[in-house]
């Protein structure tokens, strides 16, 4: 089994192309739409370059995986299960994610809330058959209520949910994320495995300019990740990223990812003028009236 990493600069984030060199059977990890925040447009430069290198090597697309519904990049995924044929596949709590982000969004009736966008829902246990791999589902929650690990022969491809050693563990403040429960997907779901085992991320944000680093192994996670370590109790986690959470910004992409990736990568439709739209709500975070005030100083304004 072997690994092809491609890194979108511009999110920080990873995509996996695992595939067997003699079966060529494949899955693809956390494919990256481009998507240009200032113009509002989408492009396929990602997407084209794991595309050749798909095409190149003559593999086998059988799933595309996701991780968890992305708040930072929109999901390639429907370009790859055009071309090749591959179905899509996330965690069952997608439907959890689904329905609070339908409210968010005001998204119409027709929406489903069920999962049924994709042609696969993963439970835990699950295995599944991609010609000759095989693919052990670990749901992990905690960064939201869908994220999943999979597991290939003796990697673990884990999202969100950790990150390499300096910079620690995914944040929890999305809507139904926990702290409490990533330390419990970690510590009692990943952590319990081989310290040997291989653990490939889904982001690298190079802390201090460093290069890119995305392969590390259970073992250097428990003796050296700057957040959670084997000997980090439960309580001081949850304080810590509680606390961590509350400083943080919103990732810039957050309404235009998650809307689409909810939808399985699927954009808005197009309305009869022939433009499609992403919903952003406004001042989601600190309510005004209908000037701007906010909302907690417009009596004394009055």
């Amino acid at each position: 089994m072997q690994t092809k990493t491609f890194f979108d600069n511009a999110t920080y984030t990873l995509t996996y192309v695992v595939y067997d060199p003699e079966t060529r059977d494949a899955v693809v990890i956390d494919p990256v739409l481009d998507y240009d925040i200032l113009g509002s447009q989408t492009a396929t430069t990602s997407f084209r370059e794991l595309s050749s290198f798909v095409s190149q090597q003559k593999l086998k697309l059988h799933y595309v995986l996701e991780t968890h519904a992305h708040a930072d990049h929109i999901s390639a995924s429907q370009l790859l299960r055009q071309r090749y044929g591959a179905k899509v596949a996330i965690g069952e709590k997608i439907a959890t994610v689904q329905q609070t982000f339908k409210k968010v969004f005001d998204l119409p009736e027709s929406f489903a809330t069920d999962g049924s966008q994709f042609d696969q829902l993963l439970r835990d246990g699950d295995t599944l058959e991609a010609g000759s791999l095989n693919v052990e589902v670990i749901p992990t929650p905690g960064h939201t209520p869908a994220c999943c690990t999979f597991k290939i022969d003796d990697a673990l491809y884990v999202g969100d949910t950790m990150f390499m050693e300096d910079f620690g563990t995914g944040r929890c403040d999305f809507p139904a994320g926990s702290a409490a429960q990533l330390y419990d997907s970690i510590t009692q779901r990943l952590f319990t495995l081989p310290d040997e085992t291989r653990v490939f991320v889904g982001h690298d944000y190079q802390p201090g300019g460093r290069e890119l680093r995305y392969e590390t192994t259970i073992g250097s996670q428990k003796a050296s990740n700057k957040q959670l370590r084997a000997d980090t109790s439960r309580e001081e986690f949850v304080k810590f990223r509680t606390e961590r959470d509350a400083s943080l910004k919103a990732p810039k992409l957050l309404f235009q990812s998650v809307q689409v990736n909810i939808n399985a990568g699927r954009l808005p439709e197009v309305h009869a003028n022939g433009i499609r739209y992403i919903h952003l709500p406004l001042n989601l975070f600190g309510p005004t009236d209908d000037i701007g005030n906010p909302i907690e100083n417009a009596a004394a304004a009055e």
